[in-house]
């Protein structure tokens, strides 16, 4: 519940900071918080992947992005009131939807008995006998993508 409730703040402020290098180091408290319930769901290895995916790489990428963006009040664009409206409206339509979907929905009852759902055992198990031949043809495809872009970004 606590984990779930600074999960919930720490989102707000992403969303409602005004300084975006506040904003990116809510989103970091955001992102722990969400490992926080990986491992309460047993997923360890989806928690472990998940900091450090996110909260390392990601997080890096865009703090490195606002330093080179060199974001200033008085260079900023004023927004027309109408895209200020639209932006309201279109989030209240999303509200909506999200609400009726979740009314719908039912929610099965948890169990309090350890179980072997999130372990990395079943994980590498499952990947490397049912699903082998996916994940050797998506490393072959990140390889040529790896390669495709230092061709690009190759100087003549």
């Amino acid at each position: 519940m606590v984990l779930s409730v600074i999960a919930l703040i720490s989102a707000l402020g992403v969303v409602l900071s005004k300084n975006p290098v506040t904003s990116v180091l809510c989103l970091i408290v955001t992102f722990f918080t969400i490992a926080g319930h990986y491992i309460m769901m047993n997923a360890q290895f989806l928690a472990v992947v998940h900091i450090i995916v996110y909260a390392g790489a990601i997080m890096v990428l865009f703090l490195y992005v606002l330093m080179l963006m060199n974001l200033n009040a008085e260079l900023e664009p004023q927004k027309r009131n109408w895209l200020k409206y639209a932006g309201a409206i279109s989030g209240g339509a999303l509200l909506v939807v999200l609400v009726a979907a979740l009314r719908d929905a039912s929610m099965p009852a948890l169990s309090t008995q350890p179980t072997e759902v999130g372990l990395i055992k079943n994980l590498g198990q499952i990947l490397f006998k049912q699903y082998v031949l996916p994940f050797e043809v998506s490393s072959i495809l990140f390889l040529s993508a790896m390669v495709g872009a230092v061709v690009i970004g190759k100087k003549d």
